[in-house]
């Protein structure tokens, strides 16, 4: 099902059918301020391992939460002042954090080091979806693992994905770098992945 939303001012009701459609289990492809996300309800299980078939996905390759603000991060992450220091300045935005996991993450999103990606995207659609779930979505671009280019068409996602996923959210054409990854569990920043994110901003 492809359905269209406005990217800057999302419609209420088909947030609201959004949501019915999680609820239920569904897999989506939605745009965020990098490029289309593929994910689901964080605590639908069944779900998140379709996430991995879907895009042939190795197991230990770990998918990542988006979360509303900062202080959803911490209910998900552990937050040390330092962390907090130089995410304060990030988000929301195109940087995805590597934090020590609370007992929230369901245990199919940790990896072995018991952490998880988790970031705040500056884009009004999945903002919305998350403030109504009550609760962060999973996020992984929205591509076959290893794949040489990122698609960021919906109707190219619809073609290429069809009946595998329940429902693609057309937000507009989507970016084509993805975030830039920053792991925070230490005492400096180490930059996992140069993405959209300027690393000259990265600060504590």
């Amino acid at each position: 099902m492809l359905l269209r939303i406005h990217p800057t001012h999302p419609q209420e009701r088909l947030i609201d059918r959004v949501l019915e459609e999680l609820l239920g289990g569904a897999l989506m492809a939605y745009p965020t301020d990098t490029v289309y996300g593929l994910g689901c309800d964080m605590l639908n299980k069944r779900a998140v391992e379709r996430v991995y078939a879907v895009k042939r996905m190795d197991r230990t390759k770990p998918l990542a939460l988006l979360c509303n603000d900062l202080s959803h991060i911490s209910e998900y992450a552990l937050v040390s002042d330092f962390a907090y220091r130089v995410m304060k300045h990030l988000v929301p935005g195109p940087y995805t954090f590597v934090l020590p996991a609370t007992r929230l993450v369901p245990k199919v999103l940790e990896t072995r080091r018991k952490t998880v990606g988790i970031r705040v995207p500056s884009h009004p659609i999945p903002l919305a979806v998350i403030r109504g779930l009550g609760h962060p979505i999973v996020s992984s671009s929205c591509d076959p693992d290893g794949a040489e280019e990122i698609m960021n068409d919906p109707e190219e996602i619809d073609r290429y994905f069809g009946n595998q996923l329940d429902l693609i959210i057309d937000g507009g054409p989507g970016g084509l770098i993805p975030s830039t990854v920053i792991d925070l569990t230490g005492a400096e920043v180490v930059v996992v992945r140069e993405g959209k994110g300027d690393t000259a901003a990265i600060h504590g």
